[in-house]
C-alpha cells in the first residue's frame, strides 16, 4: 500500500483519472487484472483493457485493443500488469499517446520507466494496486477491516466526485488519542450519523446479479451476510488495525477465537507453533490439547532464551512464533525485536498477543511482529460488556517466500484456484480470515460488541495512562508490606523485567501484575475472599480492579509440571487495577492480607 504522505496524490490522481487504459488485461476472471479491472469498471471508470493475445476480443463487455498506440481517443492513465523490464517501453508510448499518469501495479517497479514517464510530463505511482487505494481512500476496503489510513470528519464519497474540499477532505494523524477517536468512523454516508450505528442485520441486498457474483467471486468490496463482515465490526477492525499500525484486522467473538482464526492460514495437520511458556493458561490449554485435534502441535520454550528458541524454530514443521508482549498473570516483557530475528530467519512469521499491553503501551508491529491478537474483551473494550478478540496483520510478511504457507501461495479452491497472496499483496491474510478462517469457522463478533468496544476504544489512551499509574502505586504498596513475599511488576525498579520494559512499554508495563504471599494455596482463597472492593472474577482490564488466585482458577486445568513452567505458584495472587481511587485500593488489600 501507499506512503502516508502520497495519499492526497493519489486521491487526486484518482479523482481526475476518468479514462483509464489496463496494460495486461486478462480474460481469465481469476487473475488480479481482471479483478481490477472488474472493480474500476463498477466504480464508474471508463476502462480500456490492453493485451495483444486477446484483441479484438471482450473483457467485461470492453473490446480489447492490442497496444496503447492503437487507442483513438484520451487517455488519463495507465495501469501496468506486466514484468518490470517491460514497463520503459510502456512508458513510451503512454507519454506518446499524451496520458497524465502512469500506475505500475503491486510488484511492479521500474525507475526507468519512471524517468521516462516523467520526462514526459507524467506522474509515476509504483508497486500499488489503483484498486485497493481507491477502495482505501473511500472507505470501500474498510468492509473486511482494511485500515483507510485517512481520517474524515465528512460522509465519504465515491471517486471520481466533485471538487472535493480542502485536501479531499482527508486529514491524517499518528498520534492514539485521535486515532482512538477517528480511525475506522467516518459519518455514516447514508444518514449523516456521526457515531457508527449498531447494524444489528444478518445480510446485506445485492445490486443484482452480477453485482452479488462479484462479491462472492472476491472482486468487488462490500458485504454478503453476517458471518463474514459487518459495517460496525468492519469499523473497529479499521480503529484496531489503525492503533497497531497494521494494514488491516479482522475481529472475533472473543481472543480464543482471534488465536484460531490468526493460526488457521499458517497451520497444516503436523505443522507445529514454537510458543512461550509464559502464556495465559487458557492458551496453554489451547495450544497442547484442543489444536492437537487439529493435527497442530506446540513446543513450549522459555522465549528469554535466545538459544532455545532458536534451536525450536529450527525444527522444518514449525511455522510460526507465538509469544505474549506482556505476559498474563507474571506481567513478563517480551524481547520482540529479538523473537522476530529468530522467527524471520527461520522463514516463518512471529505472532504477538498484545492483549495486557494494548497499542496505547506497545506496537508490536513497530518491533518486528508479523501478526498481533487481542482478547478485544479486555483493556480495548475496558469496560467489562462485550466479548471479542481480533487478529491484525502488518501486511509485510511475504508469504509466497516463506517456509511454506500453501493457504496464502497456493490456488484456493475453495475460489475456484485464486492465489491470495498474488491477487491480494499485503491484504492477503486479513482477506483469508474473513473469506475463509469466518466464513468455515464462523467465529462472529456481534454487532453490539463492537459497537461497545468502539465506544470504549474512545478513551483507551486516557485509561492507559491511569491504569498504570495506579498500578505502580498499589504494587509499590504491596512491594513493602510484611505479609508479601514478591510482586511480579516490571515497573518496580529492580525487578528482572523493568529493563525490558523501558525499551517497549516507556509509559509503563500496564496494570496487571502478580505478588505471592507469605502462605500456600489456602491462604491464597482466603485474601481473595476477604476483598470488599476488588472483584473476584475471572477477567482483566477493567474499570473495576479485579482479583483472582490462577493456581484454582485459570491454570487449574494445567499439570504441576506446566504451573511450574508458566511460574504459576500456589501462593500467587493476580489482580488487575482499575479506575478506582488508589487509596481505596491499597486499603482494601491491607484489610485483606491483615485476614490471612
Amino acid at each position: 500500500m501507499s506512503d502516508r504522505n502520497d495519499d492526497l496524490k493519489i486521491a487526486r490522481i484518482l479523482q481526475e483519472a476518468h479514462v483509464i487504459a489496463v496494460v495486461g488485461a486478462s480474460t481469465n476472471w481469476k487473475r488480479p487484472s481482471f479483478f481490477v479491472l472488474k472493480y474500476l469498471l463498477e466504480q464508474g471508470y471508463d476502462v480500456i483493457p490492453v493485451n495483444p493475445k486477446e484483441a479484438g476480443n471482450s473483457i467485461l463487455g470492453q473490446t480489447v485493443v492490442a497496444s496503447l498506440t492503437d487507442i483513438h481517443r484520451p487517455v488519463d492513465m495507465v495501469d501496468v500488469f506486466r514484468r518490470s523490464e517491460e514497463c520503459p517501453e510502456i512508458a513510451k508510448d503512454a507519454v506518446a499517446i499524451g496520458a497524465k499518469f502512469l500506475w505500475l501495479q503491486q510488484k511492479v517497479i521500474s525507475n526507468e520507466a519512471r524517468e521516462i514517464a516523467e520526462a514526459g510530463g507524467l506522474e509515476v505511482v509504483m508497486d500499488i494496486c489503483p484498486k485497493i487505494e481507491h477502495s482505501r481512500l473511500n472507505g470501500l476496503l474498510g468492509v473486511h477491516g482494511f485500515d483507510s489510513r485517512v481520517l474524515t470528519s465528512r460522509r465519504r464519497k465515491v471517486m471520481p466526485p466533485k471538487p472535493a474540499p480542502r485536501d479531499a477532505g482527508l486529514s491524517h494523524s499518528k498520534h492514539i488519542e485521535t486515532l482512538s477517536i477517528h480511525a475506522g468512523t467516518a459519518p455514516d454516508p447514508v444518514s449523516g450519523a456521526r457515531v457508527t450505528p449498531i447494524y444489528q442485520n444478518t445480510s446485506f441486498v445485492f445490486d443484482d446479479a452480477e453485482h452479488a457474483s462479484g462479491l462472492f467471486n472476491l472482486q468487488l468490496p462490500g458485504n454478503i451476510y453476517g458471518r463474514l463482515s459487518n459495517p460496525t465490526t468492519a469499523a473497529l477492525e479499521q480503529r484496531i488495525a489503525a492503533l497497531e499500525g497494521g494494514v488491516g484486522s479482522t475481529c472475533c467473538s472473543s481472543g480464543h477465537a482471534a488465536q484460531m482464526i490468526a493460526l488457521l492460514p499458517l497451520m497444516e495437520p503436523g505443522r507445529k507453533i514454537v510458543a512461550s511458556t509464559r502464556l495465559y493458561g487458557g492458551t496453554i490449554t489451547q495450544f497442547s490439547k484442543t489444536f492437537e485435534r487439529f493435527g497442530w502441535s506446540a513446543i513450549f520454550v522459555d522465549t528469554d532464551d535466545k538459544v532455545a528458541v532458536e534451536k525450536a524454530v529450527s525444527d522444518p514443521d514449525v511455522r510460526l512464533v507465538f509469544a505474549e508482549s506482556l505476559a498474563n498473570p507474571g506481567g513478563v516483557v517480551s524481547d520482540i525485536a529479538m523473537l522476530a530475528e529468530i522467527a524471520h530467519d527461520g522463514g516463518v512469521p512471529l505472532v504477538i498477543d498484545s492483549t495486557m499491553a494494548t497499542p496505547a503501551l506497545c506496537r508490536p508491529i513497530d518491533h518486528g511482529a508479523d501478526i498481533v491478537v487481542h482478547s478485544t474483551t479486555k483493556f480495548l473494550s475496558g469496560h467489562g460488556n462485550a466479548m471479542g478478540g481480533a487478529v491484525v496483520d502488518s501486511g509485510l510478511f511475504d508469504w509466497a517466500k516463506g517456509r511454506g504457507f500453501p493457504a496464502l501461495a497456493e490456488p484456493e479452491p475453495a475460489y475456484h484456484g485464486i492465489t491470495f497472496s498474488e491477487t491480494f499483496g499485503p491484504l492477503a491474510y486479513t482477506n483469508y480470515n474473513h473469506a475463509v478462517g469466518l466464513r468455515d469457522l464462523g467465529p462472529t463478533m456481534a454487532p453490539m460488541n463492537a459497537f461497545l468496544t468502539l465506544t470504549g476504544m474512545e478513551t483507551l489512551a486516557l485509561r492507559m495512562r491511569a491504569h498504570v499509574e495506579h498500578a505502580m502505586q498499589v504494587a509499590g504498596f504491596l512491594n513493602q508490606h510484611a505479609k508479601v513475599l514478591e510482586v511480579s511488576y516490571a515497573g518496580l525498579p529492580g525487578s528482572r523485567w523493568h529493563d525490558m520494559a523501558g525499551k517497549y512499554m516507556p509509559l509503563g508495563p500496564g496494570s496487571v501484575f502478580t505478588f505471592n504471599i507469605d502462605g500456600g494455596f489456602e491462604e491464597g482463597c482466603r485474601l481473595v475472599a476477604n476483598c470488599n472492593l476488588f472483584s473476584h472474577l475471572a477477567n482483566i482490564g477493567d474499570t473495576r480492579s479485579l482479583i483472582l488466585h490462577p493456581a484454582s482458577t485459570t491454570h487449574r486445568q494445567l499439570s504441576d509440571e506446566q504451573r511450574t513452567k508458566a511460574g504459576i505458584a500456589d501462593n500467587m495472587l493476580r489482580v488487575s487495577i482499575g479506575l478506582e481511587h488508589p487509596e481505596d485500593l491499597m486499603n482494601d488489600l491491607q484489610a485483606a492480607l491483615a485476614a490471612i
